[in-house]
């Protein structure tokens, strides 16, 4: 009988056959101690990301927060989408008031309420100066659990004939900071638009809750990793579940 454990591995191979095949042939993906190596050496190699980008955060509401990636991420041409990805959507997350950069920095998106903004992605020595300016944004208080909130994303952008469809975004809180948080589902919800998978005037129902319920499913994305205490233990930390043609 397939583990979850199993599955969860099958879902981090796929992710990293996307953004860099040329480590299937290097570590046996889907093995526990192959893909453990193989997330070792794309964690060390973070640091040296050729392609990121840089959100600079005034304060963090999820739902909010939500909506304005969904709007970056939808922004980001396929090609730049392509080579950020070949550095696993490499974002890093910035304490600073965006109204009070504005007149130094130029940035590529901007949340409508003007708590977040973006640069990049693009090659990393372009955010260099931003990036040295300010500290990494504080997240260190555990998420909390909230009621559910309905979130309608991208309403602005052209549909193409495409259908607006409901999902539920299920996030896990336990255990889990609000840094841990923006990491997780940044890369879930950007990955997320540049594969079509939430597109414009979707709705997005946002849950949190202690655990990704087991009920959920079936999924349409994943966010899969280990935990600080047993790298090689995979957990669920936020999912997309599929369609509902009901937004």
């Amino acid at each position: 009988m397939t583990t979850s454990q199993e599955l969860f591995r099958a879902q981090v191979a796929r992710r990293i056959l996307t953004a860099r095949p040329e480590l299937a042939t290097r570590f046996d993906l889907l093995t526990a101690d192959g893909l453990l190596s193989a997330r070792r050496e794309i964690t060390r190699a973070a640091s040296d990301a050729k392609v990121l980008a840089v959100c600079v955060l005034r304060d963090f509401d999820l739902p909010a927060w939500v909506r304005a990636t969904c709007a970056f991420a939808a922004r980001v041409e396929p090609s730049a989408a392509a080579n950020w990805r070949r550095d696993f959507t490499r974002t890093v997350f910035l304490a600073g008031n965006p109204v009070n950069l504005t007149d130094r920095f130029a940035f590529d998106h901007v949340a409508d309420d003007g708590s977040a903004a973006w640069q990049g992605p693009a090659d990393a020595g372009a955010s260099t100066a931003l990036r040295r300016l300010l500290k990494l944004f504080d997240g260190a208080a555990e998420l909390p659990t909230r009621p559910s909130t309905v979130v309608r994303v991208l309403a602005d952008r052209d549909r193409r004939g495409r259908a607006p469809v409901r999902r539920e975004l299920h996030v896990a809180t336990a255990g889990v900071t609000i840094a841990n948080c923006l990491v997780h589902l940044n890369h879930l919800l950007v990955e997320a638009v540049a594969d079509g998978i939430v597109g414009p005037g979707d709705e997005l129902v946002v849950r949190q809750a202690p655990w990704l319920p087991a009920s959920a499913g079936p999924f349409a994305a994943l966010r899969i990793d280990g935990t600080s205490e047993r790298p090689d233990h995979l957990r669920a930390y936020t999912a997309l579940t599929e369609e509902s043609h009901d937004a």
